[in-house]
């Protein structure tokens, strides 16, 4: 048996003289950028989603604030088999759920809790996921639910996962909100109440903050729970997300004091931001790319020289100096260049609006081409001004004959619509999750992320081979070798334009106290407090 890092109760007993109401100080509000679907962070993949499902639950493991370490969480601890296909966790005892005014707990947390969780997403035929239908897109996008063989309950406090075959990133996979335990207890009260719906719009967690209310485009409200199994990450009396989706409007407030913290400044706000007093500008590297797609199974799209040509006429030198300013890198590959496995040696085809008119006209796509390009209605990191990019890329493409119409939905909307393919080319990005390579080349790219995370629809048998054979191997050296082989190859086969990484920059109160930027753009309140 090898044993994994000795990590047991040390996160909590510093914290266990003191209670959360010792600890507790005001109240923090966060201007947040859209209004979540709903707060079962496993059916969702956006940021918005995560945000608002961050406070409410707690995973068998998660990230160190701020880090990509993982820690204990829900599980004490876990031993990994010597070959690699069986994780046996320890789970925390004392663990409280959460109550509403239509659910009280009789129990503690324990293992039911775990196999509900991942057995109604492993088994389409699961009693409660026959009952309330749903995807979960990170966990099939992912393969695990091929990979998981099995989930079992040895005693109370201890679960078994079985494997099909190694996974190199598995643990780092459970530190994410999808993988967040649920309640098992209130799963089978709404069942038995036919209220499923409560499970998605009512959440029930184990997290430091309890659900309150939710009034769409407007807030979310959660208090602090008083039955915390870590006490001293809860410092806030009331967590307020105050939704806002102009940029500005959300800078003013943070100006004013209306709100502690924000998401998501325009470029051109942040040299005044970083010289107001009252404002703390933190910022870091970006783990993010931001990048147009083209969906390969809308014709003429699925022509390797109708991307080639779509490539070339895209002037994104100009589009990272009007777009992201001075936060911006232009990007030439498929992932950040601080995720290790990085190829540096890719290179992009160029800048070439005549080469891309012959590539056009070779393929037959006649000048006059009608194509829809779909831009985001929000901001991110990865992209701070998609109406701008979008307008940017209409005249580049217009150059080279396309007639370009741009479209755009409700957030919600367009995450849907695109992971049903409805479009033609559509502006996207990514902050990477976990710290592992698979979180980008398999989770985002693969042939089992259509329907989720893959938009550009792309399913390429000799790069989905390279990536499943690095997932299943442990060493980081032959891992890379791997990846940089699936890097090239998906350059040559252009499914996408990477377009820029950017810095990520969060402005804040200097009121606001040990606040952490995580490098996977999740914006968690833990430990956080007002002076």
């Amino acid at each position: 048996m090898r044993i994994s890092p000795v990590f047991t109760a040390l996160l909590g007993l510093g914290a266990l003289a003191y209670g959360p109401t010792a600890l507790a100080k005001g109240n923090l509000v966060f201007c947040s950028e859209g209004s979540p679907g709903g707060f079962d962070i496993a059916q969702y993949t956006t940021s918005i989603e995560n945000d608002a499902a961050e406070p409410l639950y707690n995973g068998l493991v998660e990230f160190e604030r701020g880090a990509t370490r993982v820690i204990p969480s829900l599980a004490t601890g876990w031993d990994v088999s010597d070959d690699g296909l069986t994780y046996t966790f320890r789970l925390r005892q004392g663990v409280k759920f959460h109550a509403n005014k239509d659910f009280t707990p009789t129990r503690d947390f324990n293992a039911d809790d775990v196999l509900l969780t991942f057995q109604r997403m492993l088994d389409p035929q699961h009693p409660f996921r026959v009952a309330y239908p749903a995807e979960f897109p990170y966990f099939v996008s992912m393969d695990l639910d091929k990979n998981i063989a099995r989930v079992e309950k040895r005693d109370p406090y201890t679960v078994v996962f079985t494997l099909n075959s190694v996974d190199a990133a598995f643990i780092q996979n459970l530190a994410m909100g999808f993988a967040s335990i649920v309640s098992a207890e209130y799963a089978t009260q709404l069942m038995a109440s036919g209220r499923l719906s409560d499970f998605d719009q009512k959440p029930i967690g184990t997290g430091p903050f309890v659900f309150q209310r939710y009034q769409k485009d407007a807030q979310i409200r959660y208090r602090a729970n008083p039955d915390y199994w870590d006490p001293q990450q809860v410092r806030l009396d009331q967590l307020i997300f105050s939704i806002n989706t102009d940029a500005s409007v959300r800078v003013q407030k943070l100006r004013k004091g209306e709100c502690q913290v924000t998401v998501n400044p325009r470029p051109a706000d942040l040299k005044a931001l970083a010289a107001d007093p009252k404002i703390n500008m933190l910022d870091q590297p970006g783990f993010n790319l931001g990048y147009i797609a083209y969906n390969v199974q809308h014709p003429p799209f699925d022509q390797l020289q109708v991307r080639q040509a779509m490539d070339m006429a895209v002037n994104k030198a100009a589009i990272v100096k009007a777009v992201y300013q001075d936060a911006g890198q232009l990007a030439v590959n498929f992932m950040p260049p601080t995720q290790w496995s990085y190829d540096p040696s890719i290179r992009d085809a160029g800048y070439d609006p005549d080469k891309a008119r012959a590539l056009l006209a070779a393929a037959g796509v006649k000048p006059g081409t009608p194509i829809t390009l779909w831009a985001m209605p929000v901001q991110r990191p990865y992209n701070p001004n998609a109406k701008l990019m979008a307008e940017m890329l209409q005249a580049d493409w217009g150059k080279v004959g396309l007639d370009v119409k741009i479209v755009s939905y409700e957030w919600g909307e367009y995450i849907k619509r695109t992971k049903n393919g409805e479009h033609d080319v559509m502006l996207l990005g990514w902050t990477g999750d976990n710290g592992d390579p698979d979180n980008w080349m398999g989770t985002l790219y693969s042939c089992g992320a259509i329907g989720s995370n893959n938009v550009s629809m792309w399913c390429d048998p000799e790069y989905d081979a390279l990536v499943q054979q690095a997932k299943r191997i442990t060493d980081p050296a032959a891992r890379t070798a791997l990846y940089q082989q699936a890097q090239q190859r998906m350059k040559q086969q252009v499914p996408i334009t990477p377009v820029a990484h950017s810095t990520v920059h969060q402005p804040l109160s200097v009121r606001v106290q040990d606040f952490k930027v995580s490098p996977f753009g999740r914006n968690s309140f833990s430990g956080v407090s007002v002076d």
